[in-house]
């Protein structure tokens, strides 16, 4: 089995994620909300699938506009539910409208999703799957990891020869200032 970063690169959907976003901190509260929501509709997909039906999702899903979709209701839910461009799974689309609810309570409590995951660094994996679980809908050990993996807070997205590493290493993701025991 090949790593992500050996099969990517050149890849239409893989390639551009891989050399560009995953595992590159950002604190900007869409793209952490899009982050959350793509790692929630995977879960039991392949990510193949999802980078393919992005565009589709950043469409139904207001372009992850965290004040937008915390104000979806039924009427909302029930447009999902028929759009084919989305993975249409009530379970998921609920949990992306309750997580939008607890961004925006985030805000007022830490000043942001961003500031949010700041404030807990450094866990190792095991207590941010539990975090997670404690604060936001449907969010296991895989989904949590992936998405703190994404945004530069877990170690693991791309191996020490990949030259997206030495991109990364220059930005300094967080998970690199911790004392590496802490993700053994």
């Amino acid at each position: 089995m090949s790593s992500y970063c050996e099969s990517a690169p050149g890849h239409e959907f893989h390639g551009p994620y891989h050399d560009t976003e995953y595992g590159f901190p950002t604190t900007d509260e869409t793209v952490l909300f899009e982050r959350l929501a793509m790692e929630i509709m995977q879960a039991g997909l392949s990510w193949i699938l999802i980078l393919k039906k992005r565009d589709g999702m950043n469409k139904a899903f207001a372009g992850f506009d965290v004040d937008s979709v915390a104000a979806f209701d039924d009427t909302d839910v029930a447009r999902l539910l028929a759009d084919e461009g989305i993975i249409r799974n009530r379970l998921k689309i609920n949990a992306i409208i309750a997580n939008a609810q607890c961004i925006q309570a985030m805000r007022e409590s830490h000043g942001g999703l961003a500031a949010w995951v700041a404030a807990h660094h450094p866990l190792g994996k095991a207590d941010w799957v539990k975090l997670f679980k404690k604060t936001f809908k449907f969010t296991g050990g895989e989904i949590t990891g992936e998405f703190l993996m994404s945004i530069g807070y877990l170690p693991g997205a791309h191996h020490e020869k990949c030259p997206v590493y030495k991109k990364l290493k220059k930005l300094t993701p967080s998970w690199m200032s911790a004392d590496p025991g802490i993700y053994a």
